[in-house]
């Protein structure tokens, strides 16, 4: 098989295809989390710990000129070597979500997906025939 057929038998599988939407559809929902986190999340966060915005949390890497700047923005325009504490911190908040989502989400289709575990069926009691053949059965083994 020629290497062209093979990737078009690859790439037109519903596999690639379910990945791809996957894909698109886990690029918006990140940026909906994003959203969260940003504009709703960290004002709340902001306002519990006495109005901090830590998306403007940073300190300078190179102090020495006694440079001070209002905000991170100001900072990257200035070229100042600066460590963004506050956009790590939003990150991970980011993360959390995300994985608390897809938890929830992954936990709601193992719901659907279980299948009831069918408690086995109890053997059904012989026969009256049966019953009498087994009572037969041991009384020749007594006499043997």
């Amino acid at each position: 098989m020629s290497f062209i057929k093979e990737f078009k038998e690859f790439a037109t599988k519903g596999n690639v295809m379910d990945l791809a939407v996957g894909v698109i559809i886990g690029a918006a929902f990140g940026k909906i989390v994003t959203s969260l986190v940003e504009n709703i999340l960290m004002p709340v966060l902001g306002l519990v710990t006495g109005g901090v915005n830590f998306t403007d949390k940073f300190f300078l890497l190179n102090d020495s000129k006694g440079s001070h700047f209002d905000s991170l923005a100001k900072a990257k325009e200035a070229g100042a070597p600066a460590f963004a504490y506050g956009a790590f911190i939003q990150s991970i908040f980011d993360f959390l979500i995300i994985a608390f989502c897809i938890f929830l989400l992954v936990k709601f289709m193992n719901r659907l997906t279980r299948k009831k575990e069918v408690a086995p069926a109890a053997a059904p009691e012989p026969s009256t025939q049966e019953k009498l053949l087994m009572e037969i059965r041991d009384e020749l083994k007594k006499r043997a």
